[in-house]
């Protein structure tokens, strides 16, 4: 046993220090980016947020949607094959991921996708990243897929970062136990601070010439900032676009003296119970649920959000003179906070 003493940051335990900037205007600052993936050459542009695969929220819906702003999805693995088909052949996918695991149903659903359709990117999620299978798993991923773009995680560290980009991802998704509806942390006791997991993350990537996303701890537009401020190229979000037309959750209704009253969806996450019940007819002897399920409120056209999310990293740029945003790292300096909201009224 070892205790490592120095403090390790949440998005919720700093700000960013505004610096002089010659910067009139929001609508002077680029918030597209443009990636050369280092493991193929390919090129892509375009903000850099990224849907999470989680069924409610990485939908193609929301990979149409998110493709009018220049952002990303990566498709939920439980879509029919046909259906999957269909959408790689229909020329709209370069702004989507196609999601799979270890288990061997999913390889072959995948090479039989490939086979009539081309998939230019690839997500290879897994729960735990730091496993020797996982790891043999990206390297057999990166041989059979020479040219696709592959983002393989979840991992907290430098070192599994490192070991993930030799393997063969081109980004490295970052964050155990952060998300809205994951109980991980609760679960298991594992777990890192998702801003020091960015930095020291994106500082073994870069390194290497790899790439990470920011997988998981956003509450709102300001934590999307600094996850870019703490060096993550990419930003992947779950809870915060839930509740949306584009998504395809259930829909519930409050009752209200028998009448029908406020609309809510019902999200969760992809280790909940409510998962599992879907899509394995329960969960396994062997383990436990690590997951919660919610109601969250419903919020309309992801468009609106969409403008929220922009909106405010643009303003973030403005504060510290960023003119495009890959700049933002070197222009951040974070302040250690004890609170960051007046709460008087709420949060």
């Amino acid at each position: 046993m070892r205790i490592e003493n120095e403090p390790k940051l949440d998005f919720k335990d700093v700000l960013i220090r505004p610096k002089r900037s010659t910067l009139g205007s929001r609508a002077e600052v680029e918030i597209e980016r443009a990636f050369r993936f280092a493991h193929t050459g390919r090129e892509w542009r375009g903000f850099p947020m990224i849907a999470a695969n989680m069924d409610v929220v990485g939908t193609i819906p929301m990979a149409r949607a998110l493709a009018r702003h220049g952002a990303l999805v990566a498709l939920h693995k439980h879509y029919p094959e046909d259906l999957l088909v269909d959408f790689f052949a229909s020329g709209e996918p370069q702004h989507a991921f196609y999601s799979l695991g270890t288990a061997e149903a999913d390889w072959e659903k995948f090479r039989a996708v490939k086979r009539r359709a081309p998939i230019g990117m690839i997500c290879l999620d897994v729960a735990n990243g730091y496993t020797e299978k996982f790891v043999e798993m990206v390297a057999q991923a990166r041989d059979e897929n020479p040219d696709a773009v592959i983002m393989a995680g979840n991992v907290v560290t430098g070192d599994m970062t490192e070991a993930l980009v030799l393997a063969g991802a081109d980004i490295v998704k970052v964050g155990i136990g952060p998300g809205s509806v994951c109980t991980t942390r609760k679960m298991t006791g594992v777990g890192y601070p998702q801003l020091s997991a960015v930095i020291e993350c994106a500082d073994a990537a870069h390194g290497l010439k790899g790439l990470v996303c920011a997988d998981g701890g956003c509450t709102v537009p300001g934590d999307i900032a600094k996850a870019y401020g703490g060096g993550a190229d990419f930003v992947m979000l779950g809870g915060m676009l839930a509740g949306h037309d584009e998504c395809e959750g259930e829909i519930v209704y409050d009752e209200i003296d028998g009448e029908r009253g406020a609309k809510s969806m019902v999200f969760y996450g992809m280790s909940s119970d409510t998962a599992m019940k879907k899509y394995s007819g329960g969960v396994a002897h062997y383990r436990a649920s690590e997951g919660k399920t919610v109601e969250v409120a419903y919020r309309g056209p992801v468009d609106d959000t969409m403008q929220e999310i922009t909106g405010g990293v643009r303003s973030m740029m403005t504060y510290i003179g960023a003119t495009r945003l890959k700049e933002v790292p070197k222009r951040t300096t974070f302040v250690m906070v004890g609170a960051q909201l007046n709460t008087v009224f709420g949060q």
